[in-house]
């Protein structure tokens, strides 16, 4: 399909099923966070409701679109629409070289401190999707708790967020930072926010945070900065 972007084009797939389907209006409800349409044909259906958000939120990170045609008891069809870059010899080539970095990240572990479930589960998917192994804490008491149980070099780095109920990303950093075991104290650790100010980033850093990543996330700045942090640690060590 063409776009309206120079270099782009709009790809769509179709995802038809022939399962129990949805009722009209359960539809507008579908991207709701654990919202899940109950009839007989779904009591023994295990499910969080947690699919479909992810799904739309993913879309939206990648400026794509979903549309849903569902009828009870006959099935649904869903609708993706993502606009791709047109690969010419040299975009193919500088992807390449960003799809070697990406793999750098195989077989990492990433303590990942988030309070938002959603957001949670948003980034491990994308996480999960590069090879890493994810550890999900929902506090920064949690987290600074994570470090001290587990042995040095668990993990490679932390996922920290600002805002959380009992003790917020700062202090849990100021708290990682102050650890007498100093494999443990230096950890990489890349802050999660919704402000993407350069004071924003300064502070972080100036807290003893190595990197930041905006909110919402963009999957492939993300993967990025935590390639970007962990080789520039990496030759620190050399």
């Amino acid at each position: 399909m063409p776009s309206s972007s120079l270099g782009y084009a709009k790809f769509k797939t179709e995802i038809i099923d022939t399962g129990i389907g949805m009722s009209e209006g359960f539809i507008p409800t579908l991207f709701d966070s654990i919202a899940r349409e109950t009839t007989k044909d779904t009591g023994n259906i295990m499910g969080t409701g947690l699919g479909m958000p992810i799904v739309k939120k993913l879309l939206d990170m990648m400026n794509g679109t979903i549309d849903v045609k569902s009828e009870l008891g006959k099935g649904s069809c869903f609708a993706i629409t993502i606009e791709h870059q047109i690969i010419d010899e040299d975009i193919k080539t500088s992807n390449d070289n960003v799809l070697e970095s990406d793999q750098s990240l195989e077989g990492k572990s990433i303590l990942l401190a988030e309070d938002n479930e959603l957001n949670a589960e948003i980034a491990q998917v994308i996480l999960e999707g590069c090879g890493i192994s994810v550890d999900w804490v929902n506090d920064g008491i949690e987290c600074v708790g994570k470090v001290i149980q587990k042995p040095s070099n668990t993990y490679d780095l932390i996922l920290m967020d600002i805002q959380m109920p009992i003790m917020d990303g700062y202090m849990a950093t100021k708290k990682v930072r102050e650890l007498p075991d100093k494999n443990k104290a230096n950890i990489p650790i890349i802050v999660m926010a919704a402000n993407a100010f350069e004071e924003d980033k300064r502070t972080a850093l100036e807290a003893g945070m190595n990197g930041h990543i905006s909110k919402p996330m963009d999957v492939d700045k993300l993967k990025h900065e935590i390639t970007f942090v962990l080789l520039k640690k990496a030759k620190k060590l050399e």
